[in-house]
């Protein structure tokens, strides 16, 4: 009995422990719930206060509502001021609901600085780099996704009133919470010459009628009563202004970019955050995690615009090794998916240097019940190609609710049950719900953030390495030497991209000699041969690039004595300085 009594306290006090700890924020952070957006604040500041030494906090700017938005820098001064190294910019949740996006960058963050000094990976990438991290891009969105009824696709605008049916009013009619659950589902009615039939496999789904059955069902669509009273439901709800369509690179207006805003950068936090990243220009490679489908997105966004193919190999190391990482992914051009502009990729890609990738996260086929995984579903047939909210295929749709039966503990998906509504009298409401579709089970949130952390890190390990080497000195001729340097990249990122290059979009890389005159100076094409290729102005400075995995020589005609240097210095891949004597 007395044993017995042990045990009731113990698993007492762990019920209690586990109940004080819920929604507490801790560092280490954990990664089995998902953040509501005050809570990213809060992990974001207790990072900064836990690593001080490593981490600078910085207010980049504030939302349409008022809302913060943080970064955080990850930095060891030890090893260089910040813009002195190449930069790895990581970004989320641009898009109100897709909030793992976040996650992966809180992750990350975490993943730097709780395992800096105990893993020597880590440490590494740390010491070699600096990195700017917005987990939380619409803090607006973020907030209302968590605070307010959501279908798991709404509220991914910027909080910016726009009147959808042009009645004069801003986001007047939006969909309604009827029945106060926290969620938007959907409406149904019964309907004898409705285009649906209950599914006889399963009573909560929902088939299409073939032609010549008799329908039981019409969708009524969301959750939601006629607001304004013009006979239109749900037909203007917040915004639409869509934050990935308001960047500068090839911004189009509303008629040709749905969403674009009035101009470019002209939301708030857009501008903010345009401008951040701008003061930070050794910006070498950047992630903006998205949603779902299970993506990894490169420049161009438009099929109008081209990449350089040498840009497109740079591409191609890490896209096509994130595909090991992440398995089941694609890699492809954002294009290929649709055209998109004024996004952020292009904006990155083509306005600041920097090699961008999109991360789409959530692959929606990891939700199984099945013994065989990797045998396909059969296919949908055509006449039932809209037969669910969730997916073309009825057998794919019976499937995503047994995992919310068995896996999703009952979270994702809500029963029909009577609702009486004003306008249509008697319906059911039910469906998904705010947290499935889009979003990962919070027991699945782990390996997702872990492998496209893992991503960001494999590029973090490709920014440019480079050294300098004086490989010859010799005299040529009475107070003239010959001067021979050799600039060689050990890693896959090129010291700038040749979009940078090839569009003037920066000044090079210089390489230059101090302390005695240049008399010539050019590029050493063929060094076995002796042949260079001479420059006609300005011989004391080479303007230059390194590629990845590769190497460039140049030769230097000195004219003097004494103590000279030569100096390289780059926008994103920093500087060296190596000294010798005549």
């Amino acid at each position: 009995m007395r044993k017995l009594f042990t045990i009731l306290a113990i698993s007492l006090i762990a019920f209690t422990v586990v109940a004080e700890n819920k929604g507490k924020v801790e560092i280490p952070l954990r990664f089995d719930r998902y953040y509501t957006y005050e809570e990213v604040v809060e992990a974001l500041k207790l990072l900064n206060t836990s690593y001080p030494q490593l981490t600078k906090l910085d207010l980049v700017g504030k939302s349409e509502e008022g809302r913060e938005i943080y970064a955080l820098t990850i930095n060891n001064p030890k090893t260089g001021e910040a813009l002195s190294k190449p930069g790895v910019y990581v970004d989320g949740n641009i898009h109100g609901n897709e909030i793992q996006a976040g996650e992966v960058c809180l992750y990350f963050a975490n993943m730097l600085l709780t395992k800096y000094g105990e893993n020597d990976k880590i440490t590494k990438v740390v010491d070699k780099n600096v990195y700017y991290i917005i987990p939380v891009v619409n803090v607006d969105g973020r907030a209302h996704f968590f605070l307010d009824a959501q279908t798991s696709s709404s509220d991914r605008s910027f909080r910016v009133p726009r009147d959808d049916d042009r009645d004069g009013l801003v986001d007047e009619d939006g969909p309604d919470d009827l029945d106060g659950d926290g969620n938007i589902c959907m409406m149904r009615i019964k309907d004898p010459l409705g285009d649906y039939k209950t599914d006889p496999e399963d009573d909560r789904l929902m088939i299409p009628v073939k032609p010549g059955e008799k329908g039981e069902w019409t969708i009524l669509g969301q959750e939601g009563i006629d607001n304004d009273k013009d006979g239109k439901l749900n037909e203007d709800g917040e915004g639409y202004f869509d934050a990935n369509r308001n960047w500068g690179s090839d911004w189009q207006p509303a008629y040709v970019q749905n969403g674009a805003g009035n101009f470019p950068l002209s939301g708030f936090g857009v501008k903010a955050i345009a401008t951040y990243i701008h003061q930070r220009p050794n910006i070498i490679v950047n992630f903006a995690f998205h949603n779902s489908g299970g993506m990894w997105l490169r420049a161009p966004s438009h099929k109008d615009d081209k990449v350089d193919t040498r840009d497109v190999a740079v591409y191609d190391l890490i896209g096509k090794n994130a595909l090991k990482i992440t398995p089941g992914y694609v890699y492809q051009p954002s294009y290929d998916l649709y055209d998109t502009f004024g996004d952020t990729d292009s904006h990155m890609f083509n306005l600041e240097g920097s090699y961008t990738f999109v991360g789409e996260l959530f692959m929606r086929s990891q939700e199984t019940y099945r013994e065989n995984v990797s045998k396909p579903l059969p296919p949908a047939a055509e006449t039932e190609s809209s037969s669910a909210r969730r997916g073309g295929n009825p057998d794919e749709t019976r499937e995503l609710v047994k995992f919310n039966d068995y896996l999703g503990l009952n979270e994702l998906y809500k029963s029909w049950k009577s609702y009486k509504h004003p306008t249509y009298g008697e319906i059911e409401i039910g469906g998904w719900m705010k947290m499935s579709s889009r979003l990962p089970h919070p027991f699945m949130l782990p390996e997702l953030v872990h492998r496209n952390a893992m991503v960001v890190l494999y590029a973090a390990e490709q920014t440019p390495e480079i050294s300098l080497e004086i490989f010859e000195v010799k005299e040529i001729g009475k107070n003239l030497h010959q001067v021979r340097v050799r600039l060689k990249n050990e890693k896959g990122l090129p010291s700038m991209s040749y979009k940078a290059i090839s569009s003037k979009l920066y000044t090079q890389d210089i390489l230059k000699i101090s302390g005695a005159k240049v008399i010539a100076s050019g590029k050493i094409t063929d060094l076995r041969n002796n042949k260079i290729s001479y420059q006609e102005h300005k011989p004391e400075v080479i303007y230059t690039a390194v590629p990845s995995f590769g190497y460039a020589e140049y030769q230097f005609l000195v004219e003097g004595k004494g103590e000279i240097a030569v100096n390289y210095s780059s926008r994103k891949a920093g500087s060296l300085t190596k000294t010798f004597k005549f």
